[in-house]
């Protein structure tokens, strides 16, 4: 699972196994360290959310949690559509864009990214950002 975030905008991207196992399990979750002790770890999740209405994410402690309802993650997973968006509103005007997307194979990969388990590239084009970058792909 990769994770990116941009300013108020987070983007989780899937891989082919990783969608399964989310469909059957209702989980998956993938850890950053940035040192030794568990304050500078980064944990991020998806869960599927069994009685839940809406796409939601929450952060606490380090750990990034996103919540789908269980028909919006079926229907994502058991078709060709894409991605799934969401805005979770805040403090009146603020918001957060929240974005999880199947993760595609790239015309040019990054150098040392593999593309096992990504899944096919659809008829038309999909490029991928140079690595590092924050860019959405289309």
């Amino acid at each position: 699972m990769k994770l990116r975030i941009r300013g108020n905008s987070i983007r989780l991207r899937l891989r082919q196994s990783e969608v399964r196992r989310l469909a059957v399990e209702g989980a998956i979750e993938e850890t950053t360290n940035f040192g030794p002790s568990a304050e500078q770890r980064l944990e991020y999740a998806i869960r599927v959310a069994p009685d839940g209405r809406d796409v939601d994410a929450t952060l606490v402690w380090g750990r990034l949690l996103v919540r789908i309802p269980h028909m919006v993650l079926h229907e994502w997973a058991s078709t060709e559509q894409v991605g799934i968006e969401a805005v979770q509103r805040f403090r009146g005007a603020e918001e957060l864009r929240i974005l999880v997307e199947k993760d595609f194979e790239c015309i040019e990969a990054p150098a040392g990214e593999s593309q096992e388990d990504a899944f096919p590239r659809p008829l038309g084009e999909i490029t991928c950002p140079p690595a590092g970058s924050l860019a959405r792909s289309k």
